[in-house]
């Protein structure tokens, strides 16, 4: 009766108070087939002794000691000790949302400074507080594209995450928004021919990811021009943040949706992670979520305040430029302690890092296999195209502790066995070569 503290004395009076005589009463609305009728199929109930016990069992056989070379998305860095030390001060740990701007003012701060260093990384002139995850995003940029053109269709490159497109669709299945999908050109981007074919009078914006779910960087600029030829918006995503330590920033782009998972968050089971919108200045009004803004105080001291909240519970309905109930602002401040600790040349050198793993990776995998879109400029992930079927490979790979990567046939069956291979710096050389063999046979 631990977690059912109601007595079966308890139960009957509550039962009796609504004019009923048994619990199954209830449950009369539902069709009986559809009742539980017998015990659950669980295991029985477990001392606390042998409950510890059991999940120390279960503990060992985790993976947490595997190399991943499994990126897709989701990026296994190193994770500074300090950022656990800082996030689980209790003025951060248990803050709540920061209406009340005179006792909130380390948090507004830190996500001040998040989003001062979001611009500074994209090339943006402002960001909000963050949002959920990059693919509530990539939805929430195509809506505010639509609000700010006028217009409903939107374009999207089939080279943006599989399941970040199908976020989006969900998202946006009662918007009234046709989505048109572009394929990919032989060097693993965006065929922009395609594109320009694709886009119309009622396009308000073309969606690329960069890198792209091929780890292949995409030509912002060439896109750029073609969606702003024909009076469209371009909305950019960066899944792998540490890119910008290196790549150029898609400052071309009319906003940029980026995933900060990479800055310091765990990988988890999915999240949660850290979703970032940044734009041009002229756009902020139709931004999603929050903006928090520095302002002065009636003795002219530094304070920082909520700048825009239009949302469902701010502002008339009609008005709301989304639904987001919270932002991510524990997680941003995981990702803003990340970006301090390394600074501008600590992430340019992580990202030299990132990128000399991966070309030599390639190198390796191209010995034994065959490398898809070889001769696109990317950053730490590529395409490898083997014999056998990338599930067998990864299986035998689980023998050397490694985690292989990303199967692409249930998404992209014409690449047949291809698998997207990632190499961050947790990846050493030994498991390189290893990895590189396996897909060998």
């Amino acid at each position: 009766m631990r977690y059912l503290p109601k007595s079966q004395a308890d139960r009957e009076a509550m039962l009796r108070e609504i004019g009923k005589t048994h619990i199954d009463e209830l449950f009369a609305p539902f069709p009986p087939e559809y009742r539980l009728r017998g015990d659950l199929n669980v295991p029985r109930q477990m001392s606390e002794e042998e409950i510890v016990t059991y999940f120390k069992q279960r503990s060992e056989e985790m993976v947490a000691d595997h190399t991943l070379m499994l990126g897709a998305g989701v990026y296994h860095h190193y994770r500074p000790v300090v950022i656990d030390a800082l996030i689980s001060r209790g003025e951060f740990f248990t803050a709540y949302t920061p209406y009340q701007a005179e006792i909130a003012q380390g948090t507004l701060q830190a996500v001040f400074e998040f989003q001062t260093m979001v611009c500074q990384l994209t090339g943006m002139e402002v960001a909000n507080a963050s949002l959920y995850d990059i693919s509530t995003g990539i939805a929430e940029g195509a809506l505010m594209a639509m609000r700010l053109t006028g217009r409903n269709e939107t374009v999207i490159a089939r080279t943006v995450h599989p399941e970040h497109r199908e976020v989006m669709r969900t998202y946006t299945q009662h918007q009234a928004m046709p989505i048109r999908e572009v394929g990919y050109a032989e060097d693993g981007r965006i065929d922009l021919k395609a594109l320009d074919a694709a886009i119309s009078d009622k396009t308000a914006s073309v969606i690329i990811q960069s890198p792209n779910f091929f780890g292949t960087l995409e030509d912002v600029a060439a896109v750029a021009d073609v969606a702003h030829n024909k009076g469209a918006l371009l909305v950019v995503g960066i899944a792998e943040a540490l890119s910008l330590g290196i790549v150029k920033p898609p400052s071309e782009a009319d906003i940029v949706v980026m995933e900060a998972q990479s800055f310091g968050v765990p990988i988890g089971f999915g999240g949660p992670h850290v979703g970032v919108l940044a734009t041009k200045e002229k756009n902020v009004r139709q931004m999603p979520g929050r903006l928090i803004g520095q302002t002065v105080d009636k003795d002219g001291h530094r304070g920082f305040v909520l700048t825009l909240s239009t949302r469902e519970q701010h502002i008339r309905r009609e008005k709301a430029t989304s639904n987001i109930c919270t932002n991510q602002g524990l997680i941003a401040l995981v990702a803003t302690i990340y970006m301090c600790i390394y600074g501008r040349r600590g992430l340019r050198g992580l990202a030299m890092q990132n990128l000399a793993k991966a070309a030599y990776a390639k190198s390796a995998f191209g010995k034994n296999a065959k490398v898809l879109f070889n001769e696109a400029p990317r950053f730490n992930e590529f395409v490898v195209q083997t014999k056998e079927d990338p599930k067998v490979i990864n299986r035998r790979l689980l023998d050397h502790k490694i985690i292989g990567g990303l199967p692409l046939k249930n998404w992209y069956p014409e690449l047949g066995n291809a698998a997207v291979w990632c190499a961050t710096e947790m990846v050493g050389k030994e498991q390189i070569d290893t990895a590189a063999k396996a897909v060998r046979g």
